[in-house]
């Protein structure tokens, strides 16, 4: 008996456990396992290209001359063009295609990881390292709505976010292994040429298999908002950067630090007048989403300068090598998965905003202790513990401020306040480094010698120790207390 045409329909829409070759062919839909599969790469290499750096900055500074404020723009020259550009990117994917977008930021990623490993001028690696930065900003936020996209909504979306979310921390949690293994066995240049290989398998992978899809709605980028705040962040960077050189009234520091605010006042004015802006200010009148992107901002500023400190402080003072360097800081990154585990369990109980002050006083104790160091401490003592105490804590704190900001917005806003979380997070890091190394430098003052550049680490600690507890008192005045506070404030907000 012929089956009728939505029988037919029904039954062959069903997800099978063995998918069929066919499946597997351009023009059909990929089975699930192989969408989660590709998204999880990607976010994989843009996650690990954050910290696989930090373990070859020395080698990189011996290779090419870097300068102490090179090697700072080693991590920020990505991190602020990641941080800029990610709003931007993931509205593109909307408005163009997200697999698109997934091909071109790749693409992009792809071949400016060439390019830096190939360089051979300090400037050659910094400008390959910010357009690797703007390749992950174009590729990041389209692996999660790819993904999204994919996969029904129930049990399975929830089990593919969640092995998405665990690649993720996987990717920051091996950064350091997988640069110390490289630098160690091949060169400093592998922390970038390894992504070439991988890259370009996943990226034919992405063209033959996935599927294209969209939700425009025919509003236009905002490019000018997202150049306006990315040149403002880097060159307010650049102008904390240059205090330690050249002085507060040197006019290579005074036109930056001046410069920078203003582009990022003309980027609030912009967004303010443009009919499709970059980031919608009326979400910051909401309570829950202005005060936890404060928050993060606050905790990224300190908690991301960590790896760049521990890692100059373990190979540069204790004399570590790169492997053993980063095989010292495996301990700190499983903290940081089990931080991420444990907050949501945490949160049922006692809250969001109680689980986001305990993380950052968590981590308090683990930046007081570290900025303690000695330039001949123990491993347990300098790097284990504090180490663990730092990560655990950043693991705790993601989460529940992640979770109030996004619980604040309208269904049609949530991806927005994801990335707008992420970008405060980025940015605050960026500019938190840019500080942080200058005060570590001008107490170092230029010596090299262990217990100088002890010295100008655990300056960078304290002063860490210091901003994450204004966090922690920010968080406990201005964070929703209940659901029901929440809600209200949230009411107001929209009358």
């Amino acid at each position: 008996m012929l089956e009728s045409a939505d029988a037919a329909t029904a039954r062959t829409s069903r997800p099978s456990r063995t998918p069929r070759l066919s499946r597997l062919r351009p023009g059909g839909a990929p089975p699930m396992w192989l969408v989660v599969t590709l998204t999880c790469a990607g976010q994989f290499l843009v996650v690990l290209d954050v910290s696989v750096v930090n373990v070859a900055l020395p080698s990189m500074r011996t290779g090419l001359g870097l300068s102490e404020q090179g090697l700072q723009w080693v991590v920020n020259a990505y991190a602020i063009a990641f941080a800029g550009f990610m709003l931007l990117g993931g509205r593109a994917g909307d408005l163009y295609g997200r697999k698109r977008m997934f091909l071109v930021g790749l693409g992009l990623f792809t071949l400016a990881s060439a390019a830096g490993g190939l360089a051979q001028d300090d400037w050659q690696l910094l400008a390959a390292r910010a357009v690797q930065g703007l390749g992950a900003a174009v590729l990041a936020p389209s692996t999660l709505t790819i993904l999204t996209a994919s996969v029904p909504e129930g049990a399975a979306r929830a089990r593919a976010i969640g092995t998405w979310t665990a690649v993720g921390a996987g990717g920051g949690a091996a950064g350091g292994l997988v640069g110390g293994l490289l630098v160690e066995t091949l060169s400093w240049r592998w922390v970038l040429l390894i992504n070439v290989p991988v890259g370009a398998v996943v990226l034919c992978a992405a063209a033959w298999f996935l599927t294209e899809g969209r939700a425009g709605d025919g509003r236009r980028l905002d490019l000018p908002g997202a150049l306006l705040v990315t040149a403002g962040l880097a060159t307010l960077a650049y102008g904390i950067s240059q205090t330690e050189a050249a002085g507060w009234t040197a006019p290579a520091t005074l036109v930056p630090l001046l410069a920078g605010p203003a582009l990022l006042g003309a980027f609030l004015a912009v967004e303010a007048r443009t009919a499709s802006p970059l980031m919608p200010l009326g979400l910051l009148r909401i309570r829950s989403v202005s005060s936890a992107n404060v928050s993060m901002f606050l905790c990224g500023s300190a908690m991301f300068c960590m790896w760049f400190f521990m890692t100059l402080y373990a190979q540069n003072v204790l004399g570590y090598t790169p492997l053993e360097a980063g095989l010292a800081l495996v301990p700190s990154s499983l903290a940081v998965i089990l931080g991420s585990k444990l907050a949501p369990r945490l949160m049922r109980p006692i809250g969001p905003r109680n689980v986001a002050a305990l993380g950052t006083l968590v981590a308090v104790a683990g930046f007081a202790w570290q900025s303690t160091m000695t330039p001949d401490g123990s491993y347990a003592t300098v790097i284990l513990v504090p180490g663990v105490l730092m990560m655990l804590g950043a693991g705790l704190a993601a989460t529940p401020l992640a979770s109030l900001a996004t619980s604040g917005a309208a269904p049609g806003e949530a991806g927005l306040v994801s990335g707008l979380v992420n970008t405060s997070r980025t940015m605050g890091g960026s500019l938190g480094l840019a500080v942080l190394s200058t005060l570590a430098a001008a107490e170092s003052a230029g010596s090299t010698t262990p217990r100088a550049l002890t010295e100008g680490y655990a300056l960078a600690f304290r002063v860490g120790a210091v901003v994450l507890t204004a966090g922690v008192a920010l968080m406990w005045v201005w964070l929703p207390r209940t659901a029901g506070e929440r809600e209200a404030v949230e009411r107001e907000a929209a009358a």
